[in-house]
Parts: C-alpha cells; sequence; structure tokens
C-alpha cells in the first residue's frame, strides 16, 4: 500500500463547498486566553490575524475539531470547553464571496504547554503553509487588524456571553 503525503485527515472531507457565488465554510474555533492575553494566529502572506482553529470534518462534531486542528497545528492537546459564540460570517477573499458559519468554544491547553510563553512567536504547519501564532493583550485588539471584525469587541468582554453573531466584513 503507497504512503500517501497528506496527513489522514487531507483525505477526509472538509464541510466546505461552493454554492451560488458563495464558498461556504463549516468552521471550529479556539478560544484561548492566558490572563489578559489571547491567541492569534495567521497564516505566512496573511496580513491579519484569526483565533485559531479550522473546517469541520464530515461526520466530526465542532469541539472534537477544535482538538483535532490544536494537535495538528500545536502539537498539543487542549481542553475544549463550552460554546461560546455561533457566528455568520460574510466576507470577501481573494476575489471570492464567503459565507462562514463558525463554532467558537473557550478552550485551554495544558499549563505546562510550550504555546503559554507570551512573548514568543510561535509556529506550526497548514497543510504546507508556516502559520505563526502569537499572544495579544485583548484591551489593545482595536489596533489590530483582527478577522473577523467582532472580535475586537467581544474579546474583551467580562465574562463572555453566549451569542448568535452575524458579521459582515468588508473584503
Amino acid at each position: 500500500m503507497a504512503h500517501s503525503p497528506f496527513p489522514a485527515h487531507a483525505l477526509t472531507p472538509m464541510i466546505s463547498f461552493d454554492t451560488d457565488g458563495h464558498r461556504f465554510n463549516l468552521r471550529a474555533v479556539a478560544v484561548i486566553l492566558s490572563g489578559d492575553h489571547v491567541l492569534l494566529h495567521r497564516l505566512d502572506g496573511d496580513e491579519y490575524w484569526s483565533l485559531p482553529g479550522g473546517r469541520i470534518e464530515a461526520g466530526e462534531d465542532a469541539a472534537t475539531a477544535v482538538a483535532r486542528e490544536m494537535r495538528e497545528e500545536l502539537g498539543i492537546a487542549v481542553t475544549v470547553g463550552r460554546l461560546l459564540w455561533i457566528v455568520e460570517n460574510f466576507f470577501g477573499s481573494g476575489g471570492r464571496a464567503y459565507h462562514e458559519v463558525g463554532l467558537y468554544f473557550a478552550t485551554d491547553v495544558p499549563s505546562d504547554a510550550r504555546i503559554l510563553d507570551l512573548d514568543a512567536r510561535h509556529f506550526g504547519d497548514e497543510q504546507g503553509r508556516r502559520i505563526e501564532f502569537a499572544w495579544f493583550e485583548r484591551k489593545e485588539l482595536a489596533d489590530i487588524d483582527v478577522r473577523p471584525a467582532f472580535l475586537r469587541d467581544a474579546l474583551v468582554q467580562e465574562p463572555f456571553q453566549f451569542a448568535h453573531v452575524v458579521n459582515r466584513d468588508a473584503g
């Protein structure tokens, strides 16, 4: 049997498809805090930051998808907590219109995880592209290009309140 150059998950269909001029994605997202800081990431070539996560695979529940993405991107086992937000996100990227539904979960990392070094930049891999992780003070998010844009306000709230959010970013 030949060895595939792709991780096993790459052979499982992600819930993403094109319809009526839009690309639809079903995304699971980790909200990882350390004190007053939040963990954000960006792919090489992107100028904006977002919360870590990824598309949900067919047959996979969203919390499991968060745990899988953190294992793949950072090599850590996380504890996925409560659902914080359901987000309908509409945006444009690369000349394409996107309609994304995101399920955002409170997520904890082990106390000895290297990612908890707030002063370091951390790097992972997203299907062959380098992905950078960094910590940002939540109160300073208004000065950073964070997407979806609703996060600039949502991430500074204490405590987080469950919400259904409709976000429309210019793209």
